[in-house]
């Protein structure tokens, strides 16, 4: 570990390279997180089967490959075809739970997320897979950084995607219908709007959103069925950071936790980066809390 520490203080060009790179890969996190921080915010819902979404649209960018197509038509494919599940997955789970205690909604989409994950290994097996793009790579500072096309292009797409679910939110009637039922559903439905719809709406998007996010991650990254975990510890992460409602603290945070975890891969090894990840989340779980009590004695 010192010596990899070392290594970054005498060639910071290594540190540059391992910050660009986290930093594209923050935006996908970023991504998922969005769809978190919607479900939470408007359904009071902790929905365990992110990581599964992602994987799910990983997963269509490999059929789709596997067929001849290419990777980047998966995008809007695997948002679709998401957004579809996601509403399917509302009447027929989700619905059952919205305004029950908080520890329901973690088990109900928790055992979501089971369900997913063995379906995937059962169909697709448990080997990593990637759908290639066939781009190639930028050097930079004479070839000592280099970042992948396909890499660029998925930050370009995950930031994309996020200003039009800003625009959505802010001009749309159902965007608007959104955000009037997260405010105070209970007025909403006075008012005449369907949360009913609104909410399964809510959870389609998030899967879509994750859809679209697990096509980047099978081009950019890799794919398998146990992947889903991690994206929604960090998806969790990322949301309690920023806070309910902050799509620019999302963005923020998604962006320095992929540098973060690019780097604590470098120096403690690959073999520990998620390790890192899990560490980390207890750290801002303990600061958060500790901000909480704070709060409570200046109340008193």
């Amino acid at each position: 570990m010192l010596d990899n520490l070392e290594i970054l203080v005498q060639a910071p060009v290594i540190t540059v390279d391992l910050v660009l790179n986290g930093l594209l890969l923050g935006a996908i996190f970023a991504l998922a997180a969005y769809g978190m921080a919607l479900v939470w915010g408007v359904m009071k819902i902790i929905n365990i089967a992110q990581g599964e979404f992602v994987m799910l649209g990983g997963y269509v960018a490999i059929v789709m490959a596997g067929y001849g197509l290419h990777p980047l038509l998966a995008v809007p494919a695997a948002a679709i075809l998401l957004f579809g599940l996601g509403w399917v997955l509302y009447y027929s789970v989700i619905f059952r739970i919205v305004d029950r205690d908080l520890f329901i909604s973690i088990l109900a989409t928790f055992g979501i997320s089971i369900v997913l994950q063995q379906l995937m290994n059962t169909v697709f097996g448990g080997d990593v897979q990637i759908a290639d793009a066939q781009l190639g790579t930028v050097f930079l500072f004479d070839g000592f950084v280099s970042l992948a096309q396909v890499k660029l292009l998925a930050f370009a797409l995950a930031a994309l995607l996020g200003a039009i679910l800003i625009l959505f939110l802010k001009r749309s009637r159902l965007g608007q219908a959104i955000r009037a039922t997260a405010q105070n559903a209970r007025a909403a439905r006075v008012l005449g709007i369907d949360t009913n719809r609104v909410y399964a709406a809510t959870y389609g998007l998030n899967a879509a959103l994750c859809g679209a996010c697990g096509a980047l991650v099978a081009m950019a990254y890799t794919i398998h069925p146990y992947i889903g975990l991690p994206y929604t510890v960090r998806s969790f992460m990322i949301v309690v950071v920023a806070g309910l409602g902050n799509i620019g603290g999302v963005i923020v945070a998604g962006l320095s936790l992929g540098a973060a975890e690019n780097i604590a891969g470098f120096v403690f090894g690959a073999q520990y980066q998620l390790a890192f990840v899990f560490l980390l989340l207890v750290a801002v779980l303990v600061w958060r809390n500790w901000r909480l009590a704070r709060k409570r004695e200046y109340l008193k």
